[in-house]
């Protein structure tokens, strides 16, 4: 079982790291994606797809599997924070 985060940042906190001094702008110009998708992705708004995990492993030489991985981390901790309803155990014959 993988060990999870607590807490986790989203990974938008993240990529706005690795964007250092550039402007929104720019990044979204050279991401070749809308200036108002790149800010929803950086503020925490919007998930990480495949597409941007995508764009973002051309732009930076990441592994596209590591934003995915970001994005999942953080969406399991924020369901894990909710209430959820008694699930019943499913047992399988032998």
């Amino acid at each position: 079982m993988a060990m999870t985060m607590h807490n986790p940042a989203h990974p938008g906190e993240i990529l706005r790291e690795y964007l250092g001094n550039v402007t929104v702008g720019e990044a979204a110009k050279r991401l070749r994606v809308a200036r108002s998708t790149l800010s929803r992705l950086l503020n925490g708004r919007a998930s990480f797809t495949a597409a941007m995990a995508l764009r973002l492993s051309d732009a930076f030489g990441t592994e596209p599997s590591m934003w995915l991985d970001l994005q999942q981390q953080y969406d399991l901790w924020q369901a894990a924070q909710r209430k959820r309803p008694k699930i019943q155990k499913f047992f399988r014959a032998a």
